[in-house]
């Protein structure tokens, strides 16, 4: 038997720790009764854990790489190579997550840099990767844990969501492409040493190892439209989820376990305690005047601390200004390591680089975050005045 390393699951999974505790105490404040059920979004578990499933069969797959991997060679120095992963983090986040896309990612532009002799550019570019993953999710419902449950939330339309997320998802696009043209240098590449020899190497690798299979990519691809399907309101999730877990079982059984069931644990925690929360007069009294009136700015700031998923999940229980809060907290995901969880698992892959420069790393880390947060804060006050 595989002995449990209680050190790492904590350290990994301390959100959900945390969140079980909480979920604890307010057991012993609020005893369970009929309204315990009323408390939890089954809608967005269900979606939630149908994207997973179906965005692991794609990583299995090998497609997002053989897409980076094409693109890599249209790259001709490093400037090109870095706003190549820029763009790739920033673009598939807003379909796949910010938290696969960098899982994706960042080991995938780890391994081009080192190949390419270009190790000097790496912490600017995991710390773009990330921060343009971050951003990137922002625009869709799906793009991120906290949209699509305040998506399903607030009951609002596809249409209206992306149109108030539009002027910060245009202004980060075009942020983080004079960012990337001013930090990064026009250092040529070599392409005997990297474009051809390298990339086919990898190449190779991949289809030996994660070559696309039709039959399975054609199976992932409807099911992921079923999502989409689901998320813009047109098909029950209940439908959509037993139709992804039969299909995936039959065709696919190992990635049954490649979803974050951990994550689906820290919503549920997350949903009892909040109820439990609202149920105490007091509490609710006090959250209630603190969030009404700046929704927004307290989704900014509680993320700070808690990251942007827990914020959300906390927040919505004390306002109905889900547009405010959607906002508040996708903004929020930028600034301190843990505003958002998937800045996190950059930081882990870098921190585990045999030459990494931890605190390099986290100084532009924060420069960086601060000023794309002070920038799209000022677009949301801009935005406020006009109104």
């Amino acid at each position: 038997m595989k002995k449990i390393d209680i050190k790492s699951f904590l350290k990994n999974e301390i959100v959900t720790v945390i969140s079980f505790g909480l979920a604890v105490i307010s057991l012993l404040i609020v005893p369970i009764d009929g309204q315990y059920m009323e408390y939890i979004d089954f809608r967005t578990l269900a979606i939630l854990l149908s994207l997973m499933l179906v965005v692991a069969g794609f990583r299995k797959l090998g497609v997002f790489k053989s897409i980076g991997s094409w693109l890599l060679t249209k790259s001709k120095n490093a400037r090109e190579l870095v706003l190549v992963f820029v763009l790739l983090c920033f673009g598939f986040s807003m379909l796949i997550t910010n938290d696969v896309a960098l899982i994706t990612f960042v080991p995938f532009a780890m391994e081009v840099l080192y190949m390419a002799e270009l190790e000097k550019y790496l912490i600017p570019a995991i710390v773009l990767e990330t921060i343009a993953a971050n951003l990137g999710s922002m625009f869709t419902p799906i793009g991120n844990p906290q949209n699509l449950y305040l998506y399903s939330l607030s009951g609002m339309g596809m249409g209206k969501f992306l149109l108030l997320m539009l002027p910060y998802s245009l202004a980060s696009f075009f942020g983080l492409l004079v960012a990337t043209v001013l930090l990064i240098k026009k250092e040529p590449l070599s392409v005997s040493a990297f474009s051809s020899t390298r990339i086919t190497k990898m190449d190779e690798e991949s289809e030996k190892n994660e070559a696309p299979q039709m039959a399975l990519l054609v199976v992932y691809t409807f099911l992921f439209l079923l999502c989409l399907v689901t998320v813009a309101r047109l098909v029950p999730y209940y439908v959509v989820l037993a139709v992804v877990l039969m299909i995936v079982l039959l065709f696919d059984r190992a990635t049954i376990g490649e979803a974050d069931y951990f994550l689906l644990l820290t919503f549920l925690f997350l949903f009892v305690f909040i109820g439990n929360m609202g149920r105490i007069p007091q509490v609710n009294s006090w959250l209630s005047s603190i969030v009404q009136g700046h929704a927004a700015l307290t989704g900014i700031l509680c993320s700070q601390v808690i990251s942007n998923v827990p914020a959300a999940i906390l927040l919505s229980g004390f306002t109905t200004s889900y547009e405010e809060l959607i906002v508040g907290v996708n903004l929020g995901g930028l600034g301190t390591l843990i505003a958002s969880m998937a800045s996190l698992i950059s930081y882990k892959f870098y921190s585990k680089d045999k030459d990494s420069k931890v605190m390099l790393y986290l100084g532009q880390f924060t420069v960086l975050n601060l000023i794309f947060l002070l920038m799209l804060c000022g677009i949301y006050a801009l935005m406020q005045w006009m109104v």
